[in-house]
């Protein structure tokens, strides 16, 4: 039952408190109308003691009034409407419509927080979803219902590889499963965020992504809310409605950064870098509604994206971000530098789920040998140029200069690709293996013999 109160007792930033309060629940959606009548603001619950309720606005507290403001607790925590006419659909950091096109016709009404999947119902993730980018399809392969962050930093190309992800994601060249995309954006300047609209709606993607804005000027305290509402979406279209769900999650570093300005405000002790002591559980929450549930065709997959303060992969956000994810795609500031585009170093790169959502049945029978060998010789490269910067180049031997070569070439042709290039699987690997033809065949010695006579017969020369 709702229940409204007069009055206020105090304003502190995004937070106000009320007294006399009974029957108030946590996270709780609150109305307050301002004493002119007409602006409403939204707010939820975040703390009670005793009689009296602390309540978080989604909007600027400049202008309430401590005696004529009216608070209505609605007796229910956030819920957004439902329906498959989410998708094509824009909607801000809250899941209001700001695209012009009316208000959805909800089939229902669901708490954002979710609901946590039941461990024991969890299926163990397969098949692959294709980005259309060789880097990640060919070396960090995403699997389906899993959550596979880019770690990236200040002034990399993460917007234009989110963008081009969106674009190009599949499931693959022949399936005809259900597939869709939902984007949440926190705290993006306006031209970023029109950036994302333009580019989708002129690629012809826009009719299977459902996207959620939250401004830079939009309320910090929106930004906590908009990955809970953007994944209430996903699940639904997911497990109800039987899709395969792609969920972009872009920065969590604003994310981040909004918890702890709001901590700060809460008066809460500080932990590592001044961020709450929650941030680990805050993250989990979030990424750990991604899986496939037994028994319903539909999965979650995430690619959360941040960027490292000072490009520093051991900062709390993406610490604690590697801990929860399986793996991670890191972006390179030095590769970035020699204009390779997308920047995606994948020595430090890594996605743990890859090995069974590959090879035969899944993509192509050579994938984990292939993708070994081009580890583990771009690795021999950074030897090489290490070597090269002691004694210089000239100096190297013949199998070193053919390292050198084989690096330059495979961060030009196998990382490097146009930002409207979309490769297959096969067309990935078979660019893998030319340039693998580069080294002699003796140095191929992470690949099974049946599969190096096939793609490498013995009587070939590098």
């Amino acid at each position: 039952m709702a229940i409204e109160y007069l009055g206020l007792h105090s304003v502190n930033g995004p937070f106000v408190v009320l007294e006399g309060v009974q029957g108030a629940s946590f996270d709780e959606v609150v109305e307050i109308t301002m004493d002119n009548g007409a602006d409403r603001l939204l707010g939820r619950v975040v703390e009670i003691n005793e009689d009296k309720a602390v309540v978080q606005v989604f909007e600027k507290t400049e202008n309430l009034s401590l005696q004529n403001t009216h608070t209505r607790f609605t007796g229910h925590p956030m819920e957004i409407g439902l329906s498959e006419s989410l998708l094509g659909r824009t909607f801000n950091g809250i899941g209001e419509p700001i695209d012009n096109l009316g208000e959805i016709v909800a089939e229902k009404k669901a708490d954002v927080n979710g609901k946590p999947l039941n461990p024991v119902r969890r299926e163990y993730p397969r098949n692959y979803i294709r980005t259309g980018v060789s880097a990640i399809d060919g070396l960090t392969t995403l699997i389906r219902g899993q959550k596979l962050p880019i770690f990236s930093g200040n002034g990399l190309p993460h917007d234009q590889l989110a963008a081009q992800i969106v674009r190009q994601a599949s499931l693959g060249d022949n399936s005809e499963e259900k597939f869709a995309i939902v984007f949440a954006a926190m705290g993006v300047k306006y031209d970023v965020a029109e950036y994302f609209k333009s580019t989708f709606e002129e690629s012809g993607v826009s009719d299977h992504v459902v996207m959620f804005l939250n401004l830079a000027n939009d309320p910090v305290v929106e930004r906590l809310i908009t990955p809970k509402v953007a994944l209430t979406v996903a699940e639904y279209l997911a497990f109800e409605k039987s899709m395969h769900i792609l969920v972009i999650l872009t920065d969590m570093t604003s994310f981040a950064e909004a918890m702890r300005e709001v901590s700060s405000s809460k008066g809460e002790i500080p932990s590592r870098k001044g961020y709450p002591g929650y941030l680990y559980s805050e993250l989990a929450t979030i990424y750990e509604r991604a899986g496939i549930v037994e028994g319903v065709d539909g999965s979650v997959t995430q690619i959360p994206i941040l960027t490292m303060p000072n490009d520093d992969i051991t900062h709390p956000i993406p610490d604690l971000t590697g801990y929860i994810t399986e793996g991670q795609i890191v972006l390179d500031r030095e590769l970035n530098g020699k204009s390779v585009y997308p920047p995606i170093n994948v020595l430090p790169s890594l996605s743990r789920l890859m090995k069974d959502g590959i090879g035969e049945g899944y993509t192509r029978a050579d994938h984990a040998d292939a993708a070994n060998q081009l580890f583990a010789s771009y690795a021999k490269v950074g030897d090489a140029r290490a070597l090269a910067s002691v004694i210089g180049e000239d100096e190297l031997s013949p199998l070193d200069k053919k390292y050198l070569e084989f690096g330059k070439a495979f961060e030009a042709r196998f990382v490097g690709q146009g930002q409207e290039e979309n490769r297959t699987i096969r067309e990935t690997l078979d660019i893998g293996w030319e340039l693998l033809h580069m080294l002699p065949r003796e140095e191929l010695d992470r690949v099974n013999t049946k599969v190096l006579d096939q793609y490498y017969p013995a009587g070939e020369k590098a």
